[in-house]
């Protein structure tokens, strides 16, 4: 099986943190590298969820908003005028 090299650029703290983890469970970098991409390649995923927490789409938020919609449709809202503001 020939080898190749795989480069990648990574934040200087990012890397010590990682070259530390893999020092304190026994891998070298190169074989956490190496079982990252075999688990990818077997798989044909990223072996990991990756996803943006954004409050706004958190359940508890959904619910207000839901809630907020209902009470304008029943008619219980409070109309505001718009309010500009030119300080920026």
């Amino acid at each position: 099986m020939a080898l190749a090299t795989l480069t990648s650029r990574v934040d200087e703290g990012d890397k010590a943190s990682f070259i530390s983890f893999c020092d304190s469970v026994g891998l070298t970098t190169s074989a956490a590298i190496n079982l990252f991409v075999k688990t990818v390649v077997r798989e044909r995923r990223i072996p990991f969820e990756i996803r943006l927490d954004d409050p706004f789409y958190s359940a508890s938020n959904q619910q207000h908003l839901m809630k907020s919609i209902q009470q304008l449709r029943d008619g219980n809202g409070t109309p505001h005028e718009l309010i500009e503001d030119y300080d920026e």
